[in-house]
């Protein structure tokens, strides 16, 4: 019953989709609202058809319903609830419907928001773009990845289970469902580009119907990628948090395709400037998406994440070149239209110094696609295998990273159009002094590596810089408002959430940058061999094996290894790293015992179980600085959620910017063509 109800609601979600392309583009052609209205209210259905699945789905997992296919390979009956639930994005057929349910969502919540526009051509557009993103996942489930096929023949007792890396963290329930909502919500502003193509509406309207949008899912991208590195951290054992594995690399991409955008489009919509860059990102942000998606769930990589093999890639490739060639075509066919009026007043300049921003970002992502892709292609046309490690990846996007921290401190204190010495003084000197004095004091304190020095220079160039528009705002608002200083702050953060939540999620990015700096370059790690009640010292810290533990439940056999830490004659507690066996795994998952600081780290790992003498190999790592890499993705989250907050006036004068200039042609109406 529970494989036909759900099989039926992957139709009715395909079929949802193809009335509502056929009815808006018969209401587009007729000019009759009612069908462009109807069409709209499949978009409801769609919703309606994805959450019913989901919702089948997870029945059956529950109840351990293993004459699924799907069931029976990912869950057992030992599997832990929490584990059971999460099952559903845990392999290939599972994480597309999770898509289309994000993409139902996503899509919903766009036809509701745009509902008094119903008329609007490039709704009407937008709305059949993303419907005909929805048909072509249904139809992947339909025919393809059908997650309610049937068993055929005798129906086991009990499944396989997860993959035993999936049910070994609690993060399993969060990282997954994060970076697909951030995946999907880039299908908003794809769908509103491809729309302003198609109507020949590309001035700066379409951008403030998708900024918000593209926030959330940057947003949730963000956020997602920080679990990941925080699960890779918990549950690997590996003592690190990026291994430019390809697909962390496959998130990554749109994250710098996202960004590049969000700093452009405001070029954009003051200047009128950037068309063709703005299209072109927005349709490179959500064509690596689908890039992403092929390479997790496609199995042409070796990959801790690509847990299974599948008939679905040659399909994610075909729709792949179909929205490329698509989006090539339509910005080739408007190509004359697209030009503008705006041009770069002076090269120091706020506009110049985004537009040499966003070529570092694409620079940035060509490394990194080309990095990832290279040993594919050159497997696919030469039959080898080709590694392309962490050496390229750190030596090329080292100097990239620096530069875009370079530009990232000075271009928010630049002004729009041109820049006197005058000015450039008056916003520079102070925050650049701050920068050198850093690194100065870094090099005093033994910093040895250019790049760790230069890093916490510029951090310090950047965050003084924000610290100065934070304390220029302010003050100018407590002048203007007879204010004190904690309510003209807030006024004046609250006068204009866009500017200052941006300046957050650049302080998060600094935290970010001096932890990455901190971590990798003054990392320091030992394997030691230990026999009961025997110590050593690492950094500092003396570590004491104590005893092995042995636990065993249905799910998975553990060996934990009780060391006790102590540092200074302080007792720091104990601690427990520990190997665990699943049923359906030949080698044994390690899982670190971690003690988190402000400063530093203590991470502990069993390498190998006790040997017959009853000795231990144990990994002992003292890490810098990690704890503010999560720090720092949640000021960045913060930040992006303060800058979707509408300004308000508050009665007094509102300080909007240093330097706020009018854009060089009057923004094309919101709802006008």
């Amino acid at each position: 019953m529970k494989s036909t109800l759900g099989t039926f609601l992957l139709a009715l979600g395909g079929a949802a989709s193809a009335l509502g392309i056929a009815s808006v583009a018969l209401g587009l052609r007729t000019d009759e609202a009612r069908w462009r209205r109807a069409g709209q209210r499949y978009v409801h259905l769609v919703l309606a058809a994805a959450v019913g699945a989901v919702a089948v789905m997870e029945w059956a997992l529950l109840t351990h319903d293993f004459s699924i296919r799907y069931v029976a390979e990912n869950v057992a009956r030992a599997t832990p609830t929490l584990y059971t639930v999460t099952a559903l994005w845990g392999a290939l057929e599972g994480s597309i419907l999770l898509w289309a349910l994000m993409l139902g969502v996503y899509l919903s919540l766009t036809v509701w928001r745009f509902r008094a526009r119903a008329d609007d051509p490039l709704v009407g557009w937008a709305t059949i773009t993303g419907l005909a993103v929805a048909l072509f996942f249904f139809g992947l489930m339909f025919f393809a990845a059908n997650p309610f096929s049937e068993i055929g023949g005798r129906v086991p007792l009990d499944g396989a289970g997860p993959n035993p890396l999936l049910q070994n963290h609690p993060l399993m329930a969060f990282h997954p469902p994060m970076l697909y909502a951030g995946y999907v919500g880039f299908t908003v502003p794809f769908m509103f580009a491809i729309a302003a193509l198609a109507t020949g509406r590309f001035g700066e309207g379409w951008l403030a119907d998708v900024r918000r949008t593209t926030l959330v899912a940057w947003g949730f991208l963000t956020v997602g990628i920080g679990l990941g590195a925080w699960w890779s951290y918990e549950v690997l054992g590996w003592g690190g948090y990026w291994a430019w594995d390809p697909v962390e690399n496959a998130s990554f991409l749109p994250w710098l395709t996202g960004t590049a955008f969000l700093h452009s489009v405001m070029v954009q919509e003051r200047r009128g400037m950037l068309r063709v860059w703005n299209l072109s990102l927005v349709l490179a942000t959500f064509s690596l998406t689908i890039l992403g998606t092929f390479l997790t769930r496609s199995g042409v990589i070796d990959s801790v994440h690509a847990f299974t093999e599948s008939s679905i890639g040659p399909s994610l490739l075909a729709f792949l070149g179909v929205v490329t060639l698509t989006g090539i075509g339509l910005i080739a066919w408007r190509g004359d239209a697209l030009r503008t009026r705006g041009t770069i007043d002076a090269p120091v300049s706020r506009e110049s110094a985004f537009l040499v921003n966003n070529l570092l970002f694409a620079g940035f992502a060509l490394v990194v696609l080309m990095g990832t892709v290279f040993p594919l292609l050159a497997e696919a046309l030469q039959d080898r295998r080709i590694s392309v490690g962490e050496p390229y990846f750190e030596s090329m996007s080292v100097p990239i990273g620096i530069a875009l921290l370079f530009l990232m401190a000075v271009a928010p204190m630049l002004p729009w159009r041109a820049a006197s010495s005058d000015v450039l003084r008056d916003r520079l000197l102070v925050p650049a002094w701050i920068g050198v004095g850093t690194m100065v004091v870094a090099l005093v304190l033994g910093a040895e590596g250019v790049a760790q020095v230069c890093t916490f220079g510029l951090g310090a160039f950047a965050a003084a810089g924000i610290a100065r528009q934070v304390f220029v705002a302010t003050r100018s608002r407590r002048q203007t408002a007879s204010e004190g200083w904690p309510v003209a702050f807030a006024r004046a953060m609250r006068g204009n959430p866009r500017l200052y939540g941006g300046l957050l999620v650049h302080l998060g990015v600094v935290v970010v940058a001096v932890a990455l700096a901190a971590s990798a370059g003054y990392l320091e790690k030992r394997e030691v061999r230990l026999a009961r009640n025997e110590s050593t010292e690492v950094s500092g810290y003396r570590v004491t094996f104590l005893e092995i533990v042995r636990e065993e439940t249905d799910q998975k056999t553990t060996t934990k290894a009780r060391i006790a830490v102590e540092r200074d004659g302080s007792d720091l507690g104990v601690y427990a790293p520990s190997i665990s066996t699943f049923p359906n795994a030949t080698t044994g998952i390690g899982t670190p015992s971690v003690r988190t600081g402000l400063l530093e780290d203590l991470y502990l790992t069993l390498v190998s179980s006790p040997t017959e003498e009853g000795r231990i190999t144990l990994g002992v790592a003292v890490n810098p600085m990690v704890l503010w890499l999560w720090i720092g993705v949640a000021v960045m989250a913060l930040g992006a959620l303060g800058a979707m907050v509408p300004a308000r006036r508050t009665g007094h004068a509102l300080v909007v910017d240093d330097d706020p200039a009018p854009p060089d042609d009057v923004r094309e109406p919101v709802g006008v063509r």
